[in-house]
Protein backbone atom coordinates (compact mmCIF):
# COMPACT_ATOMS: atom_id res chain seq x y z
CA UNK A 1 0.00 0.00 0.00
CA UNK A 2 1.26 3.45 -0.57
CA UNK A 3 1.69 6.16 1.79
CA UNK A 4 -0.73 9.10 1.53
CA UNK A 5 -0.41 11.62 4.56
CA UNK A 6 -3.79 11.15 6.38
CA UNK A 7 -2.99 13.70 8.87
CA UNK A 8 -2.10 17.10 6.80
CA UNK A 9 -4.32 19.66 5.41
CA UNK A 10 -4.61 18.48 1.96
CA UNK A 11 -7.66 15.99 0.79
CA UNK A 12 -6.78 12.19 0.26
CA UNK A 13 -8.19 12.34 -3.58
CA UNK A 14 -6.33 15.49 -4.65
CA UNK A 15 -3.17 13.83 -3.17
CA UNK A 16 -3.98 10.87 -5.07
CA UNK A 17 -5.04 12.74 -8.01
CA UNK A 18 -1.17 14.68 -7.50
CA UNK A 19 0.38 11.23 -7.70
CA UNK A 20 -1.45 9.88 -10.72
CA UNK A 21 -0.27 13.25 -12.15
CA UNK A 22 3.35 12.53 -11.57
CA UNK A 23 3.33 9.52 -12.78
CA UNK A 24 1.78 10.52 -15.95
CA UNK A 25 4.50 13.22 -16.55
CA UNK A 26 6.93 10.97 -16.21
CA UNK A 27 6.10 8.60 -18.14
CA UNK A 28 5.28 5.65 -15.82
CA UNK A 29 1.96 5.98 -17.35
CA UNK A 30 2.10 6.27 -21.26
CA UNK A 31 -0.20 8.33 -23.32
CA UNK A 32 -3.26 6.12 -24.38
CA UNK A 33 -2.33 3.93 -21.35
CA UNK A 34 -5.05 2.39 -19.27
CA UNK A 35 -5.09 3.47 -15.59
CA UNK A 36 -5.37 0.86 -13.02
CA UNK A 37 -8.82 -0.07 -12.31
CA UNK A 38 -11.02 1.86 -9.17
CA UNK A 39 -10.75 -1.54 -6.94
CA UNK A 40 -6.85 -2.05 -7.89
CA UNK A 41 -6.35 2.18 -6.93
CA UNK A 42 -8.43 1.46 -3.41
CA UNK A 43 -6.49 -1.59 -2.87
CA UNK A 44 -2.73 0.75 -3.69
CA UNK A 45 -3.87 3.83 -1.97
CA UNK A 46 -6.08 2.33 0.77
CA UNK A 47 -9.33 4.59 0.31
CA UNK A 48 -12.45 4.32 -0.71
CA UNK A 49 -13.77 3.86 -4.46
CA UNK A 50 -15.07 7.48 -3.95
CA UNK A 51 -11.83 9.03 -2.54
CA UNK A 52 -10.71 6.90 -5.71
CA UNK A 53 -13.61 8.48 -8.33
CA UNK A 54 -13.08 12.06 -6.98
CA UNK A 55 -9.33 12.13 -7.70
CA UNK A 56 -10.07 10.49 -11.17
CA UNK A 57 -13.15 12.78 -12.09
CA UNK A 58 -10.25 15.62 -11.04
CA UNK A 59 -7.86 14.06 -13.35
CA UNK A 60 -10.17 14.56 -16.21
CA UNK A 61 -11.38 17.99 -15.40
CA UNK A 62 -7.34 18.92 -15.99
CA UNK A 63 -7.20 17.06 -19.32
CA UNK A 64 -4.86 14.56 -18.03
CA UNK A 65 -7.48 11.47 -18.57
CA UNK A 66 -10.61 10.46 -20.24
CA UNK A 67 -13.01 8.08 -19.26
CA UNK A 68 -14.56 6.24 -21.41
CA UNK A 69 -17.82 3.86 -20.26
CA UNK A 70 -17.44 0.19 -19.84
CA UNK A 71 -13.38 0.17 -20.87
CA UNK A 72 -11.84 2.41 -18.30
CA UNK A 73 -9.87 5.35 -17.79
CA UNK A 74 -6.80 6.10 -20.08
CA UNK A 75 -4.20 8.71 -19.73
CA UNK A 76 -4.64 11.60 -22.92
CA UNK A 77 -2.59 11.50 -25.14
CA UNK A 78 -1.14 15.21 -24.37
CA UNK A 79 -0.50 18.50 -25.29
CA UNK A 80 -2.14 19.44 -28.88
CA UNK A 81 0.87 21.34 -30.94
CA UNK A 82 -1.82 23.48 -32.56
CA UNK A 83 -0.34 25.34 -36.10
CA UNK A 84 -1.56 28.50 -36.63
CA UNK A 85 -0.93 29.61 -40.28
CA UNK A 86 -2.75 31.02 -43.63
CA UNK A 87 -4.80 27.86 -44.08
CA UNK A 88 -5.56 26.93 -40.78
CA UNK A 89 -8.10 24.29 -39.94
CA UNK A 90 -9.19 22.78 -36.98
CA UNK A 91 -9.77 19.26 -38.33
CA UNK A 92 -6.86 18.90 -40.67
CA UNK A 93 -4.93 19.75 -37.22
CA UNK A 94 -5.96 17.36 -34.84
CA UNK A 95 -6.28 14.17 -38.15
CA UNK A 96 -2.25 14.97 -38.53
CA UNK A 97 -1.25 14.74 -34.85
CA UNK A 98 -3.70 11.31 -34.67
CA UNK A 99 -6.57 12.98 -32.45
CA UNK A 100 -10.16 12.47 -33.24
CA UNK A 101 -11.92 15.44 -34.27
CA UNK A 102 -15.17 16.31 -32.75
CA UNK A 103 -17.54 19.32 -31.95
CA UNK A 104 -21.17 20.33 -30.34
CA UNK A 105 -23.01 22.94 -31.48
CA UNK A 106 -24.18 25.52 -28.66
CA UNK A 107 -25.68 28.19 -30.09
CA UNK A 108 -27.24 29.37 -33.77
CA UNK A 109 -28.84 32.56 -33.92
CA UNK A 110 -28.68 35.50 -36.44
CA UNK A 111 -28.15 38.99 -34.36
CA UNK A 112 -27.44 42.64 -35.36
CA UNK A 113 -23.11 42.69 -35.59
CA UNK A 114 -21.74 45.20 -33.07
CA UNK A 115 -18.82 47.79 -33.30
CA UNK A 116 -15.94 45.33 -32.79
CA UNK A 117 -17.97 42.37 -34.89
CA UNK A 118 -18.63 44.99 -37.83
CA UNK A 119 -15.06 46.17 -37.49
CA UNK A 120 -13.27 43.05 -38.46
CA UNK A 121 -15.92 41.74 -40.86
CA UNK A 122 -15.62 45.06 -42.60
CA UNK A 123 -19.71 45.20 -42.35
CA UNK A 124 -21.63 48.23 -40.85
CA UNK A 125 -22.64 48.21 -37.61
CA UNK A 126 -26.31 46.69 -37.10
CA UNK A 127 -26.41 44.74 -40.17
CA UNK A 128 -27.19 41.00 -39.58
CA UNK A 129 -24.73 38.30 -38.91
CA UNK A 130 -24.90 34.44 -38.11
CA UNK A 131 -23.17 33.62 -34.46
CA UNK A 132 -22.59 30.16 -33.83
CA UNK A 133 -20.70 29.15 -30.51
CA UNK A 134 -19.66 25.63 -30.08
CA UNK A 135 -17.00 23.37 -28.26
CA UNK A 136 -14.21 21.67 -30.57
CA UNK A 137 -12.69 18.61 -29.32
CA UNK A 138 -9.80 15.98 -29.35
CA UNK A 139 -10.43 12.65 -28.35
CA UNK A 140 -13.28 13.56 -26.45
CA UNK A 141 -11.78 16.32 -24.17
CA UNK A 142 -12.54 19.75 -24.88
CA UNK A 143 -10.10 22.19 -26.27
CA UNK A 144 -11.96 24.97 -27.82
CA UNK A 145 -14.90 26.99 -27.22
CA UNK A 146 -15.72 29.77 -29.71
CA UNK A 147 -17.63 32.20 -30.70
CA UNK A 148 -18.08 32.59 -34.80
CA UNK A 149 -19.79 35.09 -36.72
CA UNK A 150 -20.07 35.41 -40.43
CA UNK A 151 -22.39 37.76 -42.81
CA UNK A 152 -25.61 36.55 -42.97
CA UNK A 153 -26.29 38.46 -46.32
CA UNK A 154 -23.92 35.91 -48.11
CA UNK A 155 -24.48 32.46 -46.40
CA UNK A 156 -28.22 32.43 -46.02
CA UNK A 157 -29.60 29.30 -44.98
CA UNK A 158 -26.26 28.02 -43.06
CA UNK A 159 -27.07 26.47 -40.74
CA UNK A 160 -29.02 23.72 -43.15
CA UNK A 161 -25.41 23.78 -45.32
CA UNK A 162 -23.74 23.17 -41.81
CA UNK A 163 -25.93 20.18 -41.46
CA UNK A 164 -25.15 18.91 -44.67
CA UNK A 165 -21.80 19.10 -44.74
CA UNK A 166 -19.17 17.56 -42.20
CA UNK A 167 -16.92 20.59 -41.88
CA UNK A 168 -16.93 24.44 -41.94
CA UNK A 169 -14.91 24.57 -44.48
CA UNK A 170 -17.23 22.13 -46.92
CA UNK A 171 -20.14 24.27 -46.25
CA UNK A 172 -18.05 27.73 -47.06
CA UNK A 173 -17.49 25.58 -50.32
CA UNK A 174 -21.69 25.41 -51.17
CA UNK A 175 -21.73 28.94 -51.42
CA UNK A 176 -18.16 29.18 -53.57
CA UNK A 177 -15.96 30.07 -50.93
CA UNK A 178 -13.47 27.34 -52.33
CA UNK A 179 -10.68 28.36 -50.56
CA UNK A 180 -10.01 31.23 -47.69
CA UNK A 181 -6.91 31.79 -45.35
CA UNK A 182 -6.14 33.41 -42.57
CA UNK A 183 -6.05 37.55 -42.04
CA UNK A 184 -5.00 37.74 -39.06
CA UNK A 185 -4.62 36.11 -35.48
CA UNK A 186 -4.33 37.83 -31.93
CA UNK A 187 -3.31 35.81 -29.11
CA UNK A 188 -3.47 36.67 -25.30
CA UNK A 189 -4.00 35.02 -22.05
CA UNK A 190 -6.53 35.68 -18.91
CA UNK A 191 -8.36 33.28 -16.35
CA UNK A 192 -11.60 31.92 -17.26
CA UNK A 193 -15.11 32.48 -15.91
CA UNK A 194 -17.25 29.80 -14.02
CA UNK A 195 -19.02 28.93 -16.93
CA UNK A 196 -15.59 28.79 -19.49
CA UNK A 197 -14.64 26.38 -16.85
CA UNK A 198 -17.29 24.38 -16.64
CA UNK A 199 -17.42 24.10 -20.66
CA UNK A 200 -13.85 23.07 -20.61
CA UNK A 201 -13.73 20.26 -17.92
CA UNK A 202 -10.97 22.52 -16.31
CA UNK A 203 -10.57 24.17 -12.69
CA UNK A 204 -10.99 27.65 -12.52
CA UNK A 205 -7.50 28.42 -11.46
CA UNK A 206 -6.21 27.33 -14.74
CA UNK A 207 -5.60 29.96 -17.23
CA UNK A 208 -6.85 30.31 -20.75
CA UNK A 209 -5.30 31.49 -24.37
CA UNK A 210 -7.71 33.70 -26.11
CA UNK A 211 -7.29 34.19 -30.07
CA UNK A 212 -9.28 36.60 -32.19
CA UNK A 213 -9.13 35.47 -35.76
CA UNK A 214 -10.28 36.51 -39.22
CA UNK A 215 -10.28 34.78 -42.41
CA UNK A 216 -11.16 35.97 -46.03
CA UNK A 217 -11.62 34.65 -49.44
CA UNK A 218 -9.52 34.70 -52.21
CA UNK A 219 -10.14 38.37 -52.86
CA UNK A 220 -9.58 39.34 -49.56
CA UNK A 221 -13.60 39.81 -48.21
CA UNK A 222 -13.57 38.92 -44.48
CA UNK A 223 -15.96 35.91 -44.74
CA UNK A 224 -15.85 35.05 -40.71
CA UNK A 225 -14.46 36.29 -37.26
CA UNK A 226 -13.73 34.25 -34.28
CA UNK A 227 -13.22 34.55 -30.77
CA UNK A 228 -11.80 31.70 -29.04
CA UNK A 229 -10.72 30.05 -25.65
CA UNK A 230 -8.43 27.14 -25.31
CA UNK A 231 -7.16 25.50 -21.90
CA UNK A 232 -3.50 26.40 -21.50
CA UNK A 233 -2.73 23.48 -20.18
CA UNK A 234 -3.71 21.58 -23.12
CA UNK A 235 -2.66 23.37 -26.00
CA UNK A 236 0.51 25.03 -27.84
CA UNK A 237 0.00 26.96 -30.55
CA UNK A 238 2.70 27.04 -33.36
CA UNK A 239 2.66 29.75 -36.04
CA UNK A 240 4.03 28.83 -39.42
CA UNK A 241 4.76 32.13 -41.42
CA UNK A 242 5.47 29.98 -44.40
Amino acid sequence: METIDRKGGSALWHQIGEILAADIAAGTLAPGEKLPTEPELMQRFGVSRFTVRQALSHLEQRGLVRAEQGRGTFVHRGVLDYTLSKRTRFHKNLIEQGFEPGAELLVHETVPATERIARYLKLTVGVMVIHRRGVMTADGVPVELGDSYYPAERFPDFEKARLLHPTISAALASYGVIDYERLSTEIEARMPTAGEARILRQPKSMPLLVTRKVDADAAGVPITYSESVWPAERITFNVDLR
